[in-house]
């Protein structure tokens, strides 16, 4: 009954999984498509004006954080359970869903248009459009400065949208996809170490930072294995626990091995100068084509993992 289970499961898990990564490349996440994200985005201020008061923050935030993550993973997995018997109909389902839950186009496509301000428009235009993708101060950045926040953002975010979504899909299917989406959108909306936030947001940002212990590192070997990058390997341990964050250093770090660089450094958030260490000791001019060749890198590590998760899953269906 277990194994019968499981195969069904890994069936289930494949096909989905190969339409919803060719729409992810041709498509990314139009504007106009209605995205399952937003709908998070929604549920979560709707909870936190209501539930981040004066009184038992802390608690209130972790209640908010389970009710929500429960929430969509028992709606997804009941919802799948009831197209079980509707072969088409769920394959749909789940390869849009897959579809819904991959972000490396549109992670591409930002760090692209950020990119051509640079070249075209100017620094002032580069730094309004990079404003849109991180979280720091981005007014006095430098064409140095905005090229390596590109860098960093393209590999944090690898982890982040591609890799961990994909990881925690190979282990549990949509269900678990999304319950980690919803962690990760509660970490980037309340998960902030300001007074609004460092007592509601506590169990966001440690729960997001759990789920991703493994998707980072995971992300920083796939990199550097898949661009067979030796100094990138290298880097991981010399420089991946460097960062303010215990996750967002690691494939950073892989990114300055791959194309020895240096990256991190201080940076201004909300008028305020956090002291991150640098990751890299080679203080070169990054140029246009660090750029591209970083997008480049995105393209080949999601592959070489959605390789892996193919010939592991046909691997356990043939021992079962």
């Amino acid at each position: 009954m277990v194994e019968e289970y499981i195969l069904n499961m890994r069936s289930g898990i494949v096909a989905p999984l190969l339409i919803g990564f060719i729409l992810d490349t041709m498509l990314g996440d139009p504007i106009w498509l209605p995205h399952p994200v937003r709908l998070f985005g929604r549920l979560i201020s709707f909870g936190e004006r209501r539930l981040n008061r004066r009184d038992r923050k802390k608690r209130n935030g972790i209640i908010q954080v389970t009710v929500l993550v429960c929430l969509v993973f028992a709606g997804l997995f009941f919802m799948e359970r009831l197209l079980s018997g509707y072969e088409w109909i769920h394959l749909v389902f789940s390869s849009i869903m897959v579809f819904y839950g991959l972000a490396n186009r549109s992670l591409i496509t930002a760090a692209l248009k950020v990119e051509k301000k640079l070249r075209f428009s100017g620094l002032e235009a580069a730094r309004k459009q990079l404003s849109t993708i991180v979280g720091r101060d981005t007014s006095t950045l430098s064409q140095q400065n905005i090229r390596a926040a590109i860098l960093e953002t393209l590999s944090e975010n690898l982890s982040d949208g591609v890799i961990a979504p994909l990881f925690y899909y190979a282990i549990g299917g949509i269900p678990l996809m999304f319950a980690y989406k919803m962690v990760n959108t509660l970490d980037s909306m309340i998960g902030h170490k300001n007074n609004r936030f460092i007592q509601f947001g506590w169990f966001a940002a440690k729960l997001d930072d759990i789920l991703n212990y493994i998707p980072a590192r995971l992300t920083a070997c796939l990199m550097s294995v898949s661009t067979l990058s030796w100094r990138g390997l290298k880097f991981i341990f010399l420089f991946g626990n460097q960062h303010p964050s215990p996750n967002a250093g690691y494939p950073e770090a892989a990114l300055s091995g791959i194309l020895n660089c240096k990256l991190g450094g201080p940076s201004l958030y909300s008028g305020t100068l956090v002291d991150k260490p640098y990751i890299g000791t080679n203080d070169r001019k990054l140029s246009k084509k660090d750029v591209y060749y970083s997008c480049v890198i995105n393209i080949m590590t999601t592959v070489t993992f959605f390789i892996i998760i193919l010939f592991t899953l046909k691997q356990i269906t043939i021992h079962l």
